[in-house]
């Protein structure tokens, strides 16, 4: 079972990011079979400053190792070192519907909102099409905003199989991933960059304190009894801790006589405790630029194989046939 997922580089991974995706990302590796991409080429439809997107892709690389992603295990790249991923964009935009893209969810929402969309977003779901079907995808790992894209990528791959007569690209799954992890940010809403309401995984200590005792609360005085089903605060220490220290904290609240400042103390140490190893390998791997450059080198070569495979396949059944050069 090949495995498949791409996450972008437009800014430090947080909470959010991390239970509602990377985590289980780390959860399916397993062989060479689980590869993972940064996706740079995507990013560029939002980040348009060079030097921070190389920061952010140089991050992200060091984050997904430091979180438990393992070059052993799994293929790690950037989605920019595969050129046959562009090639083959462009194989599937000649046959691609643009009422089919039109629908899309990311196009519609800026266009409704008056936003302009550029070329760029309108086509993402094509490349994002592409990223999936080079490498013979089984099962690709998405959020419940994400299942659009990949039934668009069957049609797409379908719409491909049927013009030329044959079973050239392999129809990928999603793998819905967990939507129970319900990740709050410090203004109680949905955790995202979008909404500036993040806390970064490897957030500096003082800041992340300072972060934490922000989170949003209720006017609840201190001595009445307070409700943890729901209170963010709560919700996020149920990330980080333990069934007995969950119930611990629980009843703190029930009781009365606690303040949410005690609470928020809790979250902030549990967070420490849960990522002390992740900061540890992280330093490990930033110590050690080259080592950090040969993992991605090696997950591309390894990523360009099977592209290149499966572009062979794509240029034969279009007529394009083998590169002569």
């Amino acid at each position: 079972m090949r495995v498949l997922s791409g996450i972008q580089p437009t800014g430090r991974f947080h909470w959010g990011n991390y239970f509602g995706a990377i985590r289980q990302y780390v959860a399916l590796q397993g062989n060479e079979q689980s590869f993972y991409f940064i996706a740079d080429l995507h990013a560029l439809t939002t980040v348009r400053d060079a030097g921070q997107l190389s920061q952010n892709t140089l991050d992200a690389a060091l984050d997904l190792l430091a979180v438990g992603l393992d070059p052993a295990k799994a293929t790690l790249f950037r989605q920019s070192d595969v050129p046959e991923v562009t090639e083959l964009t462009w194989l599937l935009m000649t046959l691609t519907q643009m009422h089919l893209l039109e629908k899309c969810h990311a196009y519609k929402d800026k266009k409704e909102k008056g936003i302009a969309a550029d070329a760029g977003l309108f086509t993402y779901p094509v490349l994002m099409a592409a990223d999936i079907l080079l490498y013979d995808s089984d099962v690709v790992p998405v959020g419940l905003d994400q299942v659009q894209h990949l039934e668009v990528t069957r049609d797409i791959a379908q719409r491909f199989n049927v013009i030329y007569g044959g079973e050239f690209l392999h129809l990928p799954n999603a793998r819905v991933l967990d939507s129970t992890a319900k990740v709050p940010g410090t203004d109680g809403e949905k955790m995202s960059k979008s909404y500036g309401n993040t806390i970064e995984i490897f957030e500096d200590g003082k800041k992340l304190r300072k972060k934490i005792m922000s989170i949003k609360t209720d006017s609840t005085p201190v001595e009445e009894p307070k409700n943890p089903d729901t209170c963010a605060v709560f919700t996020l220490y149920r990330l980080f801790a333990d069934e007995a220290s969950q119930q611990t904290l629980a009843d703190r609240y029930c009781a009365g006589g606690m303040g949410y400042g005690e609470a928020k103390q809790q979250l902030f140490e549990a967070a420490l405790a849960y990522f002390a190893e992740a900061r540890e390998r992280r330093a490990w791997w930033e110590a050690r630029p080259d080592d950090l450059r040969d993992v991605l080198i090696q997950g591309a070569t390894r990523a360009r194989a099977k592209g290149q495979e499966v572009l062979a396949r794509c240029r034969g059944a279009s007529g394009l046939g083998a590169r002569w050069t």
